[in-house]
């Protein structure tokens, strides 16, 4: 088991980040936020499905004035994302919002940065002090001669000093890039000279195809040094998809336990079946079930058993027929139509116990 490093203790709304606490999951809505229906509708749909945290943009005021209806709707803690206008974060934290995300440095004034931060510090709210690398300052990117993960961790602590220095600590930390080596240096770098929670993320990653692989690449360096307390797989769809690949990346690297996790083996010439389709049928049917445990789909009967031995259970697909595995045993041979079946009451019984 990896040691994570102890950050500071920071609550937003009921949930408590850093000290030690399990990594949560956060992800953002892309539903307009003035439309509080379909926003609300969309955060529940998150939270079924894993999601910790939510991040609502906050582009205008009448999508500040929402975040009261959609605070009365949601049990999950609401993250205002905020961008240039101070008044809208000062706005967002008086209708309900549970944490910030700023950049002070377009923000604005140092007063209109005040104005945000007395707001805070007098309700209690923390402020996620946002950094990205295509946001960087103009005399970080010619002191370091480029986009440097050292110019995006100075550009960090810089703000980060800015808040303290009016007296408030309630902090959390996100430096992101696209570029995923720049992304984890910085992490390495901001993480040995503060003690704040960090989000940790990869942002711009991609379509879900490229984005998952930055991210899991990314993510995974990252937190395999015991670095992140929050993290967002950023993706270019359905913000669904962030929930699923988020508990995917913390259970394969044991940082998160519950859930069933589907391994199969991939095709060849020995195939009879439909193992891309019987995977994905496997994967969607255990989606809800709170089992920990590993399911195996395999498609060879010869080598199934076997591959399937480290599975609590499995299933592997012949030639018009099929077999149910338990810990690499075979215990019951059974036509390949009822696989599915056969699979879904041996979970039943799993949960009966």
């Amino acid at each position: 088991m990896m040691e994570r490093k102890i950050t500071k203790t920071v609550r937003i709304g009921d949930r408590v980040i850093g000290g030690g606490h399990p990594i949560l999951i956060q992800s953002m809505t892309n539903t307009r936020t003035e439309d509080s229906k379909a926003t609300i509708a969309q955060i529940r749909r998150l939270s079924d499905a894993g999601c910790d945290i939510i991040r609502c943009s906050v582009p205008t005021m009448d999508a500040a004035r929402a975040l009261a209806e959609i605070k009365k709707q949601t049990d999950l803690p609401v993250v205002a994302d905020i961008h240039f206008d101070y008044r809208l974060a000062i706005a967002a934290m008086e209708h309900g919002a549970d944490k910030i995300r700023i950049n002070p440095g377009n923000i604005g004034s140092r007063e209109r940065v005040k104005a945000v931060v007395d707001t805070a510090k007098e309700r209690g709210i923390p402020i996620r002090v946002g950094v990205n690398s295509g946001s960087l300052e103009k005399e970080l990117v010619e002191k370091y001669r480029g986009v440097t993960a050292e110019g995006i961790v100075e550009s960090a602590l810089s703000k980060v000093k800015l808040i303290e220095d009016m007296g408030y600590d309630q902090l959390v930390i996100s430096i992101k890039s696209s570029d995923v080596l720049m992304c984890v240096r910085a992490h390495e770098l901001i993480s040995a000279q503060t003690d704040y929670p960090l989000h940790v993320g990869i942002t711009e990653a991609g379509t879900l195809i490229s984005g998952n692989i930055k991210s899991s690449i990314g993510l995974g360096l990252i937190l395999h040094q015991g670095i992140g307390d929050t993290i967002r797989v950023s993706l270019t769809g359905d913000p669904l998809e962030e929930i699923k690949s988020a508990k995917l990346i913390l259970r394969t690297l044991g940082l998160r336990k519950g859930g069933i996790e589907v391994v199969s083996c991939p095709t060849c010439g020995r195939t009879k079946i439909d193992l891309i389709g019987l995977a994905n049928q496997v994967e969607n049917m255990v989606a809800d079930i709170p089992l920990d445990l590993k399911v195996a789909v395999m498609g060879c009967v010869v080598n199934g058993p076997g591959e399937a031995r480290e599975a609590d259970i499995g299933i592997a697909g012949g030639c018009g027929e099929g077999l149910l595995i338990r810990h690499g045993e075979v215990i019951k041979k059974l036509p390949e139509e009822e696989l599915l079946a056969a699979l879904r009451e041996e979970l039943l019984h799993w949960e009966e116990s």
